[in-house]
């Protein structure tokens, strides 16, 4: 064996605490505590003797927690991307240099390309709003729609300067003596006592609801509720053409002023309406709809030719009624007064106003130059499905369905007389074109009466349909009248 191996290990001392450990601990920590708190508080006096260390009186300050601002712009940058991506941009290239155009932006840059043009758009509506371009669009269509407005309403006052003549002619017949005047009148009463019927044809398998006198008094149009419109010869009754368009009841055909005078046979020359809300326009060329005119979502009841032959007037049963500039082919007025459907529109032989009847039993009168309703007719119990302006240019009859006949002044704006014209309600009235002279009223009491005017006294009634009347004419030259009836016949009458 080794030395090493013969070596004892050493033996560990053995320490002996007396009392508790703890106890000793708490006292080193309380000793360290007492001599830190001492040290420390003495550093602190000093500081505050230096001016190193402030002390408040108490108040506080509460601070707001706020993003930087390059968050907030980092913020915004991300919302604008995820705006753009929203937003859906025309791969026409014409149609984004329009929109750039539209929102006060170059429509190209240095080196560009469509793509790069069409993303430009994109970020350009991402901040302003996708709804920009909209606006801009309606504020062009708006600015150009006033500028419409403003060449119907000069093209009307030019028009309504052709008042002058009518007042010539006005004044010229007060010059001519009263003896003269009576017996000419005289004259008149005893021919339209002498109205017998001239002829009656069959027109249609349904009931014949219009009938209107061409300009040059050779032609009548008739209209049906079986969508047909047909022409006939005057006085012979031979039909000349069938025009074959609508689908569905026609409500009114109208001849165009100067229509087979001045117009050639190729031209517009007619317009019709249906209760489908469909609108269309004819030659005297063909049996087809040369155009259509779109815009009516319910029945239009009545069209009516601007004495100009420029505008065409629609009524519809969405209580409203508008003006068309065939010229430019757009709507061009939609006004809006009435509180039901409004049934029937006449035009002012100056051109200058514009009469409307409706279903809420009103009657107005507007002006074409400023659009306002002018004269307020109040007066009916029943709905007005009929109006017609004089020669004269100041009375205004209408028909209702009260079984009256109203003679409106429009100088004073009130009620000249009320016809007790018929035991059913009024369907069509007219005055004689030429002179004014007399007022012819259609009703469903199966009859049409000649009234004198003034004086309306009744000259002559109109007896032999078999159903009810539902629409009058009288010729251009004042020689012939016609009637229309459910009884599917319409008829001439003519004195002997």
């Amino acid at each position: 064996m080794s030395d090493e191996e013969d070596m004892a290990p050493a033996v560990k001392k053995s320490r002996v605490f007396y009392g508790s450990l703890e106890e000793k601990e708490r006292e080193r920590l309380s000793s360290e505590m007492l001599s830190g708190a001492t040290t420390g508080s003495d550093g602190v006096k000093a500081g505050i003797e230096a001016g190193n260390i402030n002390i408040s009186s108490g108040e506080t300050l509460e601070m707001e927690e706020r993003v930087s601002e390059r968050q907030q712009e980092a913020l915004a940058e991300f919302e604008r991307r995820r705006r753009a991506r929203q937003i859906t941009v025309s791969t026409d290239d014409a149609e984004v240099k329009a929109g750039l155009r539209a929102l006060g932006e170059p429509i190209t840059l240095f080196g560009e390309g469509p793509a790069d043009r069409r993303e430009r758009l994109r970020s350009v509506l991402s901040v302003v709003g996708p709804d920009a371009l909209k606006k801009s669009r309606k504020d062009e269509e708006r600015a150009k729609r006033s500028q419409d407005e403003v060449s119907t309403r000069n093209s009307c006052c030019d028009w309504s300067v052709r008042a002058m003549r009518r007042l010539e002619a006005a004044r010229a017949q007060k010059d001519v003596a009263e003896a003269t005047r009576t017996i000419r009148q005289q004259e008149l009463h005893k021919s339209l006592r002498n109205l017998n019927n001239f002829c009656s044809q069959i027109g249609d398998d349904r009931p014949i609801s219009f009938c209107h006198f061409s300009p040059d008094s050779k032609m009548l149009a008739t209209a049906s509720w079986s969508g047909l419109c047909k022409l006939w010869s005057v006085p012979d009754c031979n039909l000349i053409r069938t025009l074959r368009g609508h689908n569905t009841n026609v409500g009114a055909v109208v001849f165009r002023p100067q229509a087979g005078v001045s117009l050639d046979q190729s031209d517009v020359s007619l317009a019709s309406c249906a209760a489908d809300g469909s609108v269309k326009l004819w030659n005297l060329e063909s049996d087809e709809p040369v155009a259509d005119i779109e815009g009516h979502s319910e029945r239009v009841s009545r069209v009516s030719w601007h004495p100009s032959g420029r505008f065409l007037g629609t009524t519809c049963y969405d209580n409203s009624w508008r003006l068309w500039d065939l010229e430019v082919q757009e709507e061009i007025l939609h006004q809006e007064g009435h509180s039901k459907g409004v049934h029937d529109l006449h035009f002012h032989p100056d051109g200058s106003l514009a009469a409307t009847g409706g279903l809420d039993a009103f009657g107005r009168v507007w002006d074409l130059r400023t659009g306002r309703c002018v004269v307020f007719l109040e007066g009916h119990l029943k709905e007005i499905y009929s109006l017609h302006f004089s020669p004269n240019g100041y009375h205004l009859a209408t028909g209702s369905g009260d079984n009256t006949c109203k003679v409106w002044d429009l100088r004073n704006r009130k009620c000249l007389y009320t016809v007790p014209a018929h035991q059913n309600l009024l369907s069509a009235v007219r005055f004689q074109p030429t002179d004014g002279h007399f007022l012819l009223t259609g009703a469903y009491d199966n009859t049409a009466k000649v009234w004198s005017h003034p004086g309306w006294t009744p000259l002559k009634t109109l007896a032999g349909h078999e159903g009810k009347v539902m629409g009058v004419d009288v010729s251009p030259d004042g020689k012939l009248i016609a009637t229309s009836s459910y009884d599917r016949t319409f008829k001439l009458w003519l004195s002997e």
